[in-house]
């Protein structure tokens, strides 16, 4: 067999927390966002239930490698936490994170990705949605706790992160504030008052788009359109793309 090389897919990575985790179920922004790149990069999955920027910055190390930058091929990353850091610290203390601290996660998380080979122009942040306190209270309450999330909270959490983006030099993707724009019901993007719903999900994967297909739109088709295969020698079609 003829020598080649093995081919690098770039990479597309999704870290967050639970609404990134479960991104990649029917219909979820990470699931269509991957769809769009298929044949291009791989998109992966690296959203963990229930994590707050505290934590993500301690195991991000384990997720990215900084060794060796230059193998890592990242086209871009989303960073999206603050849904869990902005419980209120009274009723959830485990996964609450003071403001001040979550900003300052944020630029390290920034830093941590600059020394693996991915700039803050390839880093798109997330602010934490809206909540929809009564829907949320009852899932509270089926839990046997107390309303734990505030949305004006999330709110100031939101501002956080899109001042630590500017402040890093990064894209940031508000939805917090987009998803109440013009005082537009902002209930059917979420299905129990905090995670996305479908409708959520797509408006999360049309405005993130906008923002990731400038990043990725370089990147080439990768391995020959079946028909330009040639038939009587695919090997000179197929190794030695590169």
């Amino acid at each position: 067999m003829s020598k080649f090389s093995t081919i690098i897919w770039p990479k597309v990575v999704l870290f967050g927390d639970s609404i990134t985790q479960f991104s990649f179920q029917p219909n979820g922004w990470g699931a269509e966002t991957a769809n769009k790149l298929a044949r291009k990069c791989d998109v992966v999955n690296r959203g963990l239930s229930g994590y707050n920027s505290r934590w993500a910055k301690i195991v991000l190390p384990r997720l990215i490698s900084s060794q060796n930058a230059a193998e890592n091929n990242i086209a871009a990353v989303t960073v999206f936490f603050g849904a869990n850091d902005a419980s209120l610290e009274d009723k959830n203390p485990q996964q609450h994170v003071p403001l001040t601290e979550y900003s300052e996660n944020l630029k390290e998380i920034s830093r941590f990705l600059t020394s693996a080979g991915v700039p803050a122009d390839k880093v798109i942040f997330i602010t934490p949605p809206p909540i929809h306190e009564p829907a949320w209270e009852k899932e509270c309450v089926l839990k046997g706790c107390p309303l734990n999330r505030h949305n004006s909270v999330a709110g100031q959490y939101a501002q956080a992160c899109v001042q630590a983006a500017g402040q890093c030099g990064s894209d940031v993707l508000d939805l917090w504030t987009l998803m109440q724009k013009d005082g537009q019901d902002f209930t059917a993007y979420l299905s129990d008052g905090l995670h996305l719903s479908e409708k959520g999900n797509q408006f999360v994967a049309q405005h993130l788009w906008s923002l990731l297909e400038s990043r990725v739109a370089h990147l080439p088709f990768i391995l020959p359109y079946w028909g330009d295969v040639d038939t009587s020698s695919p090997e000179s079609s197929l190794l030695c793309y590169s």
